[in-house]
């Protein structure tokens, strides 16, 4: 046996044993600030960009499904697991500041907010579905002509990239989009109020919106003509489609003039929407810092 090898082997179990003897170091529990009783309605929604009043609708449905099973080892509430995520949604997105501001370590921050996102994800049938009552798809048709006389609209479409940090691995690429940064490129139809009714989050920043959009459950209950004669409209960057009407390429009268006009405004609000989303949580347009974005929450 070399004897350098043996004298290395030597040191390393000498450093072992000599790591024994040394105290463990003391376990550290900081206050926790309950936020609900901190704040006024005005300071809580400035620090969580939502009232008080949400958070607890949303900690209702998802309390069974992020509480800790025990409550040893000072364990964090679910109303603080919630707290934690919306925190870190409405601000820069730091894990560590995130922590330092709940009293917890940025691991263990990490890993509730996570946990959180994912009960929030499996909410979407509740919260996200595209109507079928007459009643209500007629409600919408109206509020859409009113903006700027455009028939049978029930959805604008649109799709806007959230940034995230690389991926990493061999298919990072596919991440990158047209503008040189990773994201995730999500669709989604709002109606004329700014209300989401379908959002598919699941593609890569390469994915070019048509892509999406011909691949989306929303585009196929269209070409059934689940809807009936109700229509989406679109940018330039979406195919014409009977259900689906974009811009006029190339404008050489005053009606096919008016005619984008009126396309353009009411479509608006789908740029609206994803503006006053992307102002409530900076997040989606600084960037998400999470590791486990590797495995995208699918809407």
């Amino acid at each position: 046996m070399d004897s350098s090898s043996s004298s290395s082997d030597d040191e390393t179990i000498i450093a072992f044993v000599n790591r024994l003897g040394q105290p463990r170091k003391q376990r550290v529990f900081r206050n926790r600030t309950d936020n609900f009783l901190e704040w006024d309605e005005n300071e809580f929604f400035n620090r969580f960009r939502l009232t008080k009043r949400c958070v607890n609708i949303v900690l209702d449905l998802i309390t069974f499904k992020i509480q800790s099973s025990t409550d040893r080892n000072h364990a964090v509430t679910p109303a603080q697991m919630i707290l934690i995520t919306i925190r870190f949604l409405a601000s820069s997105g730091m894990l560590i500041t995130v922590g330092d501001f709940a009293g917890i370590h940025k691991t263990t921050a990490g890993k509730y907010i996570w946990k959180v996102l994912q009960a929030i994800a499996e909410l979407k049938s509740t919260f996200l579905t595209f109507p079928n009552d007459p009643v209500i798809i007629q409600n919408i048709k109206k509020d859409f002509y009113n903006i700027a006389k455009f028939p049978k609209v029930v959805g604008a479409l649109d799709c806007t990239h959230v940034k995230i940090q690389s991926p990493g691995g061999l298919n990072a690429e596919i991440y990158r989009n047209r503008k040189q940064f990773f994201s995730i490129n999500v669709q989604a139809i709002c109606d004329s109020n700014l209300k989401f009714l379908d959002v598919v989050s699941r593609w890569q920043g390469s994915a070019h919106d048509s892509r999406i959009f011909q691949h989306s459950k929303i585009y196929s209950r269209f070409q059934n003509r689940e809807f009936g004669d109700s229509i989406l409209l679109g940018d330039g960057g979406y195919p014409l489609k009977i259900f689906c009407i974009t811009p006029l390429q190339n404008v050489n009268t005053p009606a096919e003039n008016i005619f984008n006009e009126a396309q353009i405004r009411t479509r608006n609000p789908i740029e609206r929407a994803f503006g006053v989303w992307k102002r409530r949580f900076p997040i989606l347009s600084t960037g998400i810092r999470l590791n486990k974005l590797k495995k995208p929450l699918t809407l």
